[in-house]
């Protein structure tokens, strides 16, 4: 089973896709496009391309765990998802995704003004594995 990760934005999407067994973080990348229906494409060949099984997006989430503001957004990019690809989209609590990526890359070494061109795509990895994790945890608690 391949897993794709969505950590969805404005201007970047950062996306990690698992190894076939589903079980380590593999492919990662950056699509840069503000338009949704090109990152919308650009996901759907990636899925075909890289024989992805299932997809889980970044979800907003406030620090009280209540949606975010951005929700909204993120669920119809998500059904826009969903509809062009035929895989439900698991949506995934993002939270503090985006500030471990930068840790993550602060403590490799890299300066902040760096961290912009691959932030979007460590965020993405940080989803895939917190979803990876879950999905074993549930399968040996079946």
């Amino acid at each position: 089973m391949r897993v794709m990760a969505v950590d969805y934005g404005d201007a970047r999407t950062g996306v990690a896709i698992s190894d076939p067994t589903g079980f380590l973080a593999g492919y990662t990348t950056v699509i840069r496009s503000r338009s949704q229906d090109q990152v919308v494409q650009e996901l759907s060949r990636l899925i075909r391309e890289q024989g992805v099984d299932r997809v889980v997006m970044g979800f907003p989430r406030n620090m009280d765990g209540t949606e975010g503001p951005r929700g909204a957004l993120y669920r119809e990019f998500a059904a826009l998802l969903e509809k062009e690809t035929g895989l439900p989209v698991a949506l995934w609590d993002e939270r503090r995704t985006t500030i471990e990526a930068h840790a993550i890359l602060h403590a490799g070494g890299k300066k902040m003004k760096a961290h912009k061109k691959t932030v979007d795509a460590v965020a993405a990895t940080l989803i895939l594995e917190g979803y990876l994790t879950f999905l074993r945890t549930r399968r040996t608690e079946e």
